[in-house]
């Protein structure tokens, strides 16, 4: 982080607390983001993000009366230490609601904690679906709003016939994939035009995977990439594709976890042409985001770009101070009912929506890397409603959530009964 980055975050941080001081009775948010680690590259503009809310929501005179006091801590990309770091912000700061985690594995990791002891966790990026808790609100995109819209760009769009999954190590990438993978087989892809590698977080070889990636369209077939690589190890094996030479034209990526912050640290000009998948991209046309991201180059550097999960964090906060401000408390059970069919607008134009199985209804968009770090959106859908549990995978396809009319995260719609476990969950 360079010191611009770092003094105006520390002033930002600094405002939000002095504003909270002086009105002696606040309201406590706690912010559980990595600030260290191989995750820091992406987290910390999140921490960010909810700084810059929370001051604005101040500036607007606060919530309920009460200035907001953000609570920030790092678990420094170490996933126990997310449990550790999420029991300290409800038990010791006995914080009000929780924004945070970026991979699965942090998720999980914070989830009993979270239900244990009925805490609120808004969730603002992409996973693997096969989740409902009462306690979690998941902004990001599940598979049906990222994953299985940006196959089906490969498949029609592209004529991709030979598919290479490659992803970090850890339940996000492996549950997408079993998820892809069982969706290519219904589209009629053969498993020996599948190829499934994972690498460990912080990867850096990437000469043989890429070389492996190659071989797969020695038959002439089109081979494309998806990717999900989390974190800095994206940085290598972008690097590893541009040193073989390898174009968006030989062999496409479409990457589910690559963002403007993550290719803020590469040199993109031989990237241009490959792609990413997400609700929103910094270069979308519309006044709303145009004034976003100007607020934010103002309060954090003309450098700092915008992307998809600070948009999931402005619109989960938004919505938790309106369906607060609704319910007039910032009790964790009265917020959760006031939030189901709360909508804000996106940052695309159109609008969010809470819907009872604590996912939103969302755009879907298909990004081409340009050689300015931004994104040429080449495909958008209208919102599409979040599904907790996939259609493709046998145990999950006849489950669905509904915590506002059913009260159930896990409700077998053959059997009509509440499931209370299941084993991928």
């Amino acid at each position: 982080m360079t010191f611009l980055k770092k003094t105006a975050a520390s002033v930002l941080a600094l405002s939000v607390m002095s504003g909270a001081a002086l009105a002696g009775d606040t309201i406590k948010v706690g912010v559980l983001h990595s600030l260290s680690g191989t995750m820091a590259i992406s987290e910390t503009t999140l921490k960010d993000t909810m700084l810059m809310l929370i001051e604005e929501q101040n500036a607007k005179g606060g919530l309920l009366g009460k200035q907001l006091e953000a609570v920030v801590v790092d678990p420094a990309s170490d996933w126990p230490l997310f449990a550790e770091k999420a029991r300290e912000l409800i038990s010791v700061h006995e914080v009000d609601v929780i924004f945070g985690n970026w991979t699965s594995v942090s998720r999980k990791s914070v989830l009993p904690v979270i239900e244990e002891l009925n805490g609120l966790l808004f969730y603002p990026v992409q996973y693997e679906g096969e989740e409902s808790s009462k306690n979690v609100f998941y902004t990001g995109a599940a598979p049906n709003q990222q994953a299985i819209p940006a196959t089906d760009y490969f498949l029609e769009e592209l004529g991709v016939e030979k598919f290479a999954l490659l992803g970090t190590d850890y339940v996000y990438p492996r549950t997408t994939n079993n998820i892809l993978e069982a969706y290519l087989q219904e589209k009629g892809v053969a498993d020996s035009d599948i190829f499934v590698n994972y690498t460990p977080f912080g990867h850096s070889d990437w000469s043989k995977i890429v070389a492996d990636v190659v071989a797969l369209g020695a038959d002439g077939k089109k081979v494309g990439v998806i990717s999900t690589i989390n974190g800095d190890a994206n940085i290598g094996f972008y690097k590893e594709l541009a040193a073989a030479g390898i174009s968006a034209d030989d062999i496409p990526v479409i990457a589910f976890s690559v963002g403007e912050e993550e290719l803020s640290g590469l040199d993109t000009s031989n990237l241009v042409g490959h792609l990413a998948a997400w609700n929103y991209f910094q270069s979308a046309d519309t006044e709303v985001n145009e004034a976003f991201v100007a607020k934010w180059k103002q309060t954090m550097g003309e450098e700092r770009v915008t992307n998809d999960p600070m948009e999931a964090h402005y619109i989960g906060f938004n919505m938790w101070v309106n369906a607060a401000t609704a319910a007039a408390t910032v009790d964790v059970d009265a917020v959760r009912s006031a939030m189901y069919g709360q909508e804000f607008g996106n940052l695309t134009g159109g609008t969010a929506v809470m819907l009872p199985n604590h996912h939103l209804a969302k755009p879907v968009l298909i990004g081409e890397i340009q050689d300015d770090g931004q994104f040429d959106i080449i495909s958008q859908t209208d919102e599409v409603a979040g599904d907790a549990w996939t259609d493709f995978l046998p145990e999950s396809s006849v489950l669905k959530s509904d915590w506002n009319e059913l009260g159930c995260g896990m409700y077998n719609t053959t059997t009509k009964t509440c499931v209370q476990t299941l084993s991928n969950y």
